[in-house]
């Protein structure tokens, strides 16, 4: 099976406090997007990737990364969207030839490994979608805008969602196409199949598998890496 990843490293460094792409940010010594890039450009079920990046970061995305680490696999940079579905949308437009899975994963997520992306893949042969999650373990609470609580969610049926997820191509692109129509709000990309009334199927994720967003995941990031490292 041919599979495609879509890699998103479109954000901004608005809540990390940053003037530059938190992709950009030091970790270890290497851009975060270096990180996440390095574990796809290794996996051997991984054909190629389409990372997309803003209109402004392409230079440095071009010049800084790509021509300094040489990745093997990725193909093609894409300008993202507006919102994060917009940039997805605009990957999934850009593969030119068609493939069997795609695999769409937040740049901001480098702590994952070559076989959890193939567990992924090899559960398409049984699936239409995959998509890794952690059971929550906080109690969740739904509150009003006036700050009072409105009622407490079960926490057993409640999962934190992570990335890479896994898809289809004909199913997701059509999903997309079909979402962006109605002007679907999509919280991830699993949310356009559901909406197609599609099952998508949950897999334990990692709770290692974070999103760096702000200052402080910056802090937990890099506790993380020391001790993925130690245990090497």
């Amino acid at each position: 099976m041919r599979t495609i990843a879509i890699i998103l490293a479109g954000g901004t460094g608005k809540r990390m406090g940053t003037s530059i792409n938190k992709q950009f940010l030091l970790l270890d010594n290497k851009p975060i997007i270096v990180h996440t890039l390095q574990v796809f450009d290794e996996c051997r079920q991984i054909d190629s990737i389409y990372l997309v990046v803003n209109q402004k970061d392409l230079p440095v995305m071009q010049e800084e990364i790509l021509e300094t680490y040489k990745f093997n696999k990725v193909m093609k940079l894409v300008i993202g969207g507006r919102l994060r579905q917009d940039s997805v949308k605009n990957g999934l437009e850009a593969i030119e030839h068609p493939c069997d899975n795609v695999i769409i994963h937040d740049g901001a997520r480098p702590f994952i490994s070559p076989s959890f992306i193939e567990k992924g893949i090899f559960l398409m042969e049984m699936f239409d979608a995959i998509i890794p999650a952690m059971p929550v373990k906080d109690t969740i609470k739904v509150v009003s805008k006036e700050g009072f609580v409105v009622k407490t969610l079960e926490r057993d049926s409640l999962w934190h969602v992570q990335t890479p997820q896994t898809f289809k191509y004909d199913m997701i692109t059509k999903a997309y196409r079909e979402g962006m129509t109605k002007k679907l709000y999509g919280y991830d990309d699993a949310t356009f199949l559901e909406n197609m009334g599609k099952k998508v199927k949950v897999i334990e994720g990692s709770p290692y598998n974070i999103k760096i967003t702000t200052p402080e995941d910056l802090t937990i990031a890099r506790g993380i890496l020391s001790q993925l490292k130690g245990a090497i």
